[in-house]
């Protein structure tokens, strides 16, 4: 007989009951009396645990007390029963086979670990309850954004993750290369050296899509890409990671009132849907992370977002009375505590801030009549700042150029970007959401760390 998931025992339960099933997972916990045990078994298809209810008499004492081990791996045969609990149902068990056991040396045998301890096991960490649920949210939330750009006509798009550029012109990238560093030593300069590695030029892993992506828009209109992006960005806050998976859409003939108002609608399908289809995992966080959670992002869904422009914001700050840690003045970036004050203090909601100073934004943006700003807005949310990065892309070829040469950049390297600007050039625009973000934002958890796998951050590869 073929186990059954447990979240279908789980939900539906009426209509196994009194029904011999198989299910398999792992021991959560485990308590023993002296005629009965009891395991809590989960096999990763819902956070509940399902309880299997073992007379002790049916069962030989030394092989059942390896199956009674946290960890543990169990196929369990049994018949379905109403349990005490009302509406929930557990399995009395007719028979156990241990499948994988489990030494006492098993990290997880407590109820609660902090997410530090947890990061020094990685492989392991994701048997609790809090990655548990992280992972099924980001799941959820994955595919939410997937079904928004496919039911609103975007071609997604694959774009490369070796590249050649550097789309914010930061140079925080990763380089890719085939060669050790005796071959550095020996190369008499960086053009001998680029000569004989394995794409004759530099190489790097892709900071973003956008620049690829933009390519393809020009062609197909709406795109979108969704895919891991890497920055070697020497950071340890905790809303950095070296390597971060970001959805980008490109969308041709859009201005910026056009990019704010799909990103603002992106944003609230996607939340909804976790709200939605993750209701168990949601009151899991806001009780173990965030009180108030589904509050939050059941305003943000019902909410009309506040578009404000930065100069306005700038003054706001400054006519605050707060004491903010980092300076507020016209032309400096803004920063978290900044963001926070303006979307939890002012307007308790989320909000675009519009027309950036040119100097602290990318080279690709477009430039605003004014000669200071350009046409790019942040999406600012309460309880974490930034989470989206957005703007309208810069059109006219002489004023991207010039941008460039500003910032000395290597032209040679952008060609093909530069050229969309000379073959049949169209107003267009764009938007970042890191997965990471928009997750930490849902789940409540406050370290990027913890909404991944596994890491990447500096100085850690596990």
């Amino acid at each position: 007989m073929k186990n059954i998931d447990i979240i279908d025992i789980l939900t539906n339960g009426k209509d196994y009951e009194g029904k011999s099933v198989v299910v398999a997972g792992w021991a959560r916990t485990a308590r023993d009396s002296k005629t009965m045990a009891f395991v809590a078994l989960n096999d990763g298809t819902s956070l509940k645990h399902l309880q299997i209810v073992i007379d002790k008499a049916k069962f030989d004492g030394a092989e059942l007390s390896k199956c009674l081990k946290n960890g543990a791996s169990l196929l369990v045969n049994g018949t379905v029963v109403p349990a005490m609990n009302q509406g929930d149902y557990e399995i009395n068990a007719e028979s156990i086979e241990l499948l994988g056991d489990c030494p006492q040396d098993y990290p997880l045998q407590k109820k609660y670990h902090s997410l530090e301890f947890l990061r020094t096991i990685p492989h392991l960490r994701v048997r609790t309850n809090t990655f548990n649920a992280m992972l099924r949210v980001r799941s959820k939330l994955s595919f939410a954004i997937h079904r928004f750009f496919q039911e609103n006509g975007y071609t997604y798009i694959h774009t490369p993750i070796i590249t050649g550029s550097d789309c914010e012109g930061a140079g925080e990238i990763f380089h890719v290369t085939t060669h050790g560093c005796a071959s550095a030593k020996l190369s008499k300069d960086e053009a001998e050296y680029m000569a004989t590695d394995f794409f004759k030029r530099k190489a790097g892993l892709t900071v973003s899509g956008q620049l690829e992506g933009e390519v393809a828009a020009m062609a197909m209109g709406k795109i979108y890409t969704f895919g891991p992006t890497f920055r070697a960005e020497n950071s340890n806050t905790p809303r950095h990671a070296a390597e971060f998976w970001q959805v980008e859409p490109e969308v041709a003939f859009a201005k910026l009132p056009d990019i704010i108002n799909i990103a603002e609608s992106m944003i609230k399908y996607i939340i909804k849907a976790v709200l939605d289809e993750c209701p168990e995992e949601i009151a899991f966080f806001e009780k173990a992370f965030e009180s108030g959670l589904r509050a939050k992002l059941t305003a943000v869904v019902e909410s009309e977002f506040k578009v404000l422009d930065y100069t306005e914001a700038i003054e706001i700050l400054k006519k605050s009375g707060e004491k903010f840690v980092y300076p507020v003045e016209w032309g400096l970036d803004l920063q978290s505590e900044h963001e926070r004050y303006i979307t939890e203090k002012v307007f308790n909601k989320p909000v675009f801030v519009i027309n950036y100073p040119k100097h602290i934004k990318s080279f690709y943006m477009k430039q605003n009549d004014d000669g200071k700003t350009v046409a790019a807005t942040d999406l600012l949310v309460p309880g974490v700042g930034e989470i989206i990065g957005c703007s309208e892309r810069e059109a006219d070829y002489d004023k991207l150029k010039q941008a460039m040469v500003d910032r000395n950049m290597n032209l040679d390297d952008y060609v093909g970007y530069m050229d969309l600007r000379k073959y049949g050039s169209v107003p267009h625009s764009g938007f970042g959401l890191g997965l990471e973000r928009i997750m930490m934002y849902v789940t409540g958890i406050s370290n990027i760390r913890d909404v991944q796998l596994y890491a990447r951050t500096t100085g850690d590869l596990m």
